[in-house]
């Protein structure tokens, strides 16, 4: 199957456009100030040549946004992210193009945060952005996500749509275990198998080290390798943080990039993925435009029209 491609990391391409962004909102306040950014940054990604635009509803969780925001706006934000999605989406059908549009569904108590877990309030959150999103989106991708609990709530918190799952985990990339392993300490086999068993449409691995994404790529595949069932698809973006992030919590200020991780290298880290059985890569936090436009470019012998 030719390589779908997801956009790149979102956060950094709406500073780069300047669009007003700063914490606790991170993301999500262009929503609330200046949605117009929203969708450019959709726009540069399609004509990046992304196969995939993802909404951007990320930051639409009471750490981002506060609590009150959240029980007053978080439908109507979450809605609007959708559906400036859709509309750029759509657009580029209009003009001979198809994206697909993926609904974002973090991990609702904060990204790398696998011990602030809440079994019992997190469909109460995850309904709000399932219920707004859903006119809009073709596939879900609950995506950043830390333990195999924070993927079966989305699992549960969409069954009732019938559109394809995609979970992706964040690896740990803190630590020197070889094979990396899900930031709650489970293994990739487990994730790989729970995966298989729920009818995940897709396994990914996200917003880790570009370097961690092979061994788990691998780990999978050969974890579905010994399902006579269709297996989920593979994929994996990473991102570009100069350092693995394990010392200070994620999204509470902009971490430093990697000036290593050019688009070339990161297209060649993309194609090596893609050799060990991935069928859809992008790019998670400071993976912009020019690493797709270049990944797009350096896999286009790979590719033909995806149904």
């Amino acid at each position: 199957m030719a390589p779908l491609i997801l956009d790149g990391g979102f956060s950094r391409d709406l500073i780069r456009l300047g669009a007003p962004f700063k914490q606790p909102e991170w993301s999500a306040l262009s929503l609330l100030e200046a949605p117009e950014y929203v969708r450019r940054v959709h726009v540069e990604f399609v004509k990046s040549g992304a196969d995939i635009i993802t909404t951007n509803s990320y930051a639409l969780v009471p750490f981002h946004i506060g609590q009150d925001r959240f029980n007053l706006r978080g439908a109507e934000l979450a809605a609007l992210a959708g559906r400036l999605a859709r509309e750029v989406a759509d657009r580029s059908a209009d003009q001979g193009a198809k994206v697909l549009v993926a609904g974002s569904l973090p991990p609702i108590f904060g990204s790398y945060e696998p011990d602030k877990f809440d079994a019992q309030k997190v469909q109460e959150y995850l309904s709000i952005l399932v219920d707004a999103l859903a006119p809009y989106v073709d596939v879900w991708l609950g995506e950043t996500l830390s333990l195999i609990a924070e993927a079966q709530a989305v699992r549960l918190a969409t069954r009732n749509t019938d559109k394809p799952l995609w979970i992706s985990f964040t690896l740990d990339d803190t630590s020197q275990q070889n094979p990396p392993c899900l930031r709650s300490g489970e293994s990739i086999e487990q994730a790989a198998e729970w995966a298989q068993r729920v009818g995940a449409s897709a396994l990914l691995f996200n917003c880790s080290s570009a370097e961690y994404m092979a061994p788990g790529i691998k780990i999978a595949r050969d974890v579905f390798a010994a399902y006579s069932a269709s297996p989920p698809v593979i994929g994996a973006y990473a991102n570009a943080f100069a350092s693995a992030v394990g010392d200070q919590p994620a999204n509470e200020g902009l971490n430093i990039t990697r000036k290593d991780l050019t688009p070339e290298m990161y297209a060649q880290f993309a194609k090596e993925w893609i050799s060990l059985g991935a069928s859809i890569v992008g790019g998670c936090c400071g993976i912009g435009c020019d690493h797709i436009r270049e990944l797009v470019a350096q896999l286009k012998s790979l590719r033909t029209a995806h149904p």
